[in-house]
């Protein structure tokens, strides 16, 4: 029998152990005493207000969330939440006041430390507190280096600042810890934030610094548009319009879609160089490779204007609005060359006919993640900071076929 006692003890005191284990998981000591965390759980107030929470019901969820916190005021979650709702009720003061004084508990662990920083670094941002923001997000990070709401909120608040450097560094630690599958979307936000470096030097007067970062930001992503462009401004002055050129042109290539972005550039350097047919080629062999590009005939007939060819330029534009009569600068443009032809009657006739269903867009750029609207192609929205999430907004065409016949200035 005493052959067995050791190995009996053993076996006693792993049951011991086990039962031990499954008591801490029930409970926890807060404060010297303890907590019943399935009591938590089975709340039938903090499941309401969860049951309210994904139904979007925040009111309600307020109210069932701050019943079940004066019950079991120990409750490190529950609080947490309340917070976060008072946040999104735009009561910040009263989010950061219950957010500070969970930190002030003693023996809380390094996650639930960074958890409750992360609400007062999100409280801190919505009421405008920058710099407590980014010191609470920092801290996060100090404690669980790979927190990526903590990572991405701060990348937010540096480019929110135009602190392009340090929102640079930030989103490298977030491609770092990106599964393979999502690096392509965070090259091409490194890409924009070169962009964005690259403009910094230029204002500083540091056109080489400049160059190289544009060229980088193409290197990252190659159809980052505004690279192309600020590249072709600085080689410009350093290296004159045929490099220029070379550059802009390779938007075209790249990117067709915003194409339309480099042709006044094109159109000067063409002009510059003594070439100022080429431009009228390449608006061409845009249209004929994209039959829906009206910016492309746009460009077109204000060049063909400008070389006195009115009635050609006219029957461009009316292609144009042909494809999208919802343009503004379309009708502008007809309106101008139909009052250098001296408003002829039968053209104006012809305007109208093409262009009475039209429904003038002011602000035809609109952001795809939250329907922000703009006049004017944004890299970056200012309502909710995501990059490169503008597209032109459309009506349905006058004339859906392409191949149908244009129409004709006579």
């Amino acid at each position: 029998m005493n052959d067995y006692a050791p190995l009996l003890g053993i076996l006693v005191a792993l049951l011991v152990g086990l039962a031990a284990g499954k008591a801490w998981e029930r409970y926890k000591l807060r404060n010297g005493r303890w907590l019943d965390r399935r009591k938590l759980r089975d709340s039938p107030h903090f499941l309401q207000g969860l049951n309210f929470l994904a139904a979007n019901q925040v009111d309600l969820a307020l109210e069932e969330i701050s019943q079940a916190a004066a019950v079991n005021d120990r409750a490190l979650e529950i609080h947490i939440i309340l917070g976060n709702l008072y946040r999104e009720k735009g009561q910040v003061g009263r989010a950061v006041q219950i957010h500070q004084q969970l930190l002030q508990r003693p023996r809380l662990s390094r996650l639930e430390q960074s958890s409750v920083l992360l609400s007062l670094g999100l409280d801190y941002k919505q009421g405008g507190f920058v710099d407590r923001a980014i010191e609470a997000f920092q801290e996060v990070i100090r404690l669980e280096p790979g927190n990526i709401q903590a990572l991405f909120n701060l990348e937010k608040l540096h480019e929110d600042q135009h602190q392009w450097s340090q929102a640079y560094e930030v989103r490298q630690r977030l491609a770092a810890l990106a599964p393979d599958g999502q690096r392509r979307q965070h090259q091409t936000i490194l890409a924009f934030l070169e962009n964005e470096l690259g403009l910094e030097a230029l204002k500083a007067g540091n056109p080489e610094e400049a160059a190289r970062r544009f060229g980088a930001a193409i290197e990252l992503d190659a159809s980052v548009a505004p690279a192309y462009l600020n590249l072709g401004d600085v080689t410009l002055g350093s290296e004159g319009a045929a490099r220029a050129v070379e550059v802009w042109e390779r938007l075209l290539d790249v990117a067709p879609d915003r194409a339309f972005l480099a042709l006044d550039r094109l159109a000067g350097a063409y002009v510059s160089l003594g070439q100022p047919d080429r431009f009228e080629a390449l608006c061409r062999r845009i249209i004929s490779s994209s039959a829906h590009d009206w910016r492309a005939r746009l460009a077109l007939s204000r060049h063909l204007s400008a070389r006195g060819a009115l009635r050609e330029a006219l029957a461009v534009v009316l292609e144009a609005l042909a494809i999208n009569p919802h343009a503004i600068t379309l009708h502008e443009a007809a309106w101008r060359i139909l009052s250098d032809l001296h408003l002829d009657a039968a053209l104006v006739g012809r305007y109208v006919e093409v262009s009475r269903d039209a429904v003038f867009y002011h602000d035809p750029h609109v952001c795809l993640r939250c329907h922000y609207r703009s006049t004017e192609l944004l890299w970056q929205c200012p309502h909710c900071h995501e990059w490169n999430s503008f597209v032109e907004e459309r009506l349905t065409p006058a004339r859906e076929d392409p191949d149908a016949p244009s129409p004709r200035v006579t």
